[in-house]
């Protein structure tokens, strides 16, 4: 059963889950860490597939659409996350943050929202080459939308009473080609940077990063210079959000890491599990992922 919201809120965080992958112990770490650093009192609602014992208390908890839990869906493209923006689901009366599960939250969540002075704009992290904005949106309509900004979706703010079309486009063009029949259709974060081009913002890399892109690149000596320089050495220490994307990359197995140790990712990029090169970060990944 949802639970009461009597409280007064500004803001709202949802968190989407399906499967067997995370545990209730992995929603709570999450939520605790984002009311801990929040200077309000967030509305947090969980899209589940099933009921999820030992959640956090004071949690909206509502079903995924059974459009979104197409098997197809859940697999590594996570369309099931689309669901954030179908009618009826999240509620519409205050702006949202979504938030992946392997996330690290150091700061307060709730400073994203003065991004959201337009109820249209979709926040999201930078990802590809091409840089959200108005030279993305550029590139979008020379090419006929074949070139577009993309975001990654572990971070994504929005007003819910707004981004509806983005579900019904998806499930508009996915009955139309019986599948994936456009390319942005493969992956969530794909879809919603290519049907929110015109829209879209990019969240500040002084804010919210991901592990892999902001830390790793292809020779450690690279990695080493990057970690180095002064600029990039405070702007890590005063990150807010640190997000875990990638199956080698997970904070689970980082922390079980001997210091010195070379750390690699699917595209081959690497940093030295070191405070060295990670700074503060590396005993915060560790003190955040180990305690109970």
């Amino acid at each position: 059963m949802p639970a009461k919201d009597s409280a007064i809120r500004t803001w709202q965080c949802v968190i989407v889950v399906w499967g067997s992958k995370y545990s209730g112990k992995d929603i709570r770490r999450l939520v605790e860490s984002i009311r801990k650093h929040s200077s309000g009192e967030p509305r947090f609602v969980l899209l589940t597939d099933r009921e999820r014992p030992n959640v956090p208390e004071g949690l909206l908890v509502l079903p995924i659409p059974e459009f979104f839990l197409n098997s197809v869906f859940k697999g590594t493209g996570c369309q099931t996350k689309l669901a954030i923006f179908e009618k009826g689901i999240v509620p519409e009366d205050l702006p949202a943050i979504y938030v992946d599960l392997d996330t690290m939250v150091l700061g307060d969540l709730g400073e994203l929202i003065s991004m959201h002075d337009n109820p249209r704009t979709v926040a999201i992290m930078q990802s590809a080459v091409v840089p959200i904005g108005w030279l993305g949106r550029v590139i979008y309509k020379l090419s006929g939308g074949r070139k577009y900004a993309r975001g990654n979706s572990s971070l994504v703010v929005f007003h819910p009473a707004k981004c509806h079309y983005i579900a019904r486009q998806f499930r508009e063009l996915h009955a139309k080609h019986a599948g994936f029949g456009i390319k942005p259709m493969i992956a969530d974060e794909r879809f919603v940077s290519w049907v929110a081009q015109d829209d879209l913002c990019a969240v500040s890399n002084r804010f919210a990063v991901k592990f892999p892109t902001e830390f790793m690149l292809p020779w450690l000596w690279m990695a080493r210079l990057r970690a180095s320089l002064p600029w990039v050495r405070d702007r890590r220490e005063n990150l807010k959000v640190i997000s875990f994307p990638g199956r080698l990359t997970k904070p689970e197995h980082l922390v079980t890491l001997r210091d010195g140790t070379v750390v690699s990712d699917h595209k081959n990029r690497k940093v030295i599990w070191s405070d060295s090169q990670l700074g503060s970060v590396k005993q915060r990944v560790i003190e955040y992922y180990s305690s109970d």
